[in-house]
């Protein structure tokens, strides 16, 4: 690959990167709403120190909104990306080319299953997958 292609790569990879950090963050929700249903409550008639901490629920509760809190931002982040890099594919002039990078880089799809989806060998599909990286024009900032 030369350093147009490792630049544009680079550049079209982003989504799935935001993407798989938006999904571990729901897996962390996910196992704190495990804990905090979890959690217990204490009754008792003994006045409650107020120096004390928070409770697991409260602190538990508190991550999940922080933690919900950043997806958004990301999902946010991950719409403005998606939406650029879908202007950048569809100023490649070859619809191959496009539906390449499009399977690759917004479905997220595996080498493979790109060649059975467009019937195509492997090797055919990194040709065309070289030639597309070729074709995209990235942002002067990742060049």
């Amino acid at each position: 690959m030369n350093k147009h292609q490792v630049a544009a790569k680079k550049y079209l990879s982003q989504a799935f990167g935001l993407n798989q950090r938006i999904e571990s963050k729901l897996g962390q929700i996910e196992e704190l709403h495990d804990l905090a249903t979890k959690a217990t409550v204490t009754y008792s008639d003994m006045p409650r120190n107020p120096n004390k901490g928070h409770s697991r629920l409260e602190d538990a509760v508190i991550k999940i909104i922080e933690l919900e809190n950043e997806i958004n931002k990301d999902m946010v982040e991950l719409v403005e990306l998606k939406k650029d890099i879908i202007r950048r594919i569809k100023a490649v002039e070859s619809t191959e080319l496009q539906t390449v990078l499009e399977l690759r880089y917004l479905s997220y799809m595996r080498w493979e299953e790109i060649a059975i989806e467009l019937g195509y060998g492997i090797d055919n599909v990194f040709r065309l997958h070289r030639n597309a990286l070729d074709e995209i024009k990235i942002p002067k900032t990742i060049q």
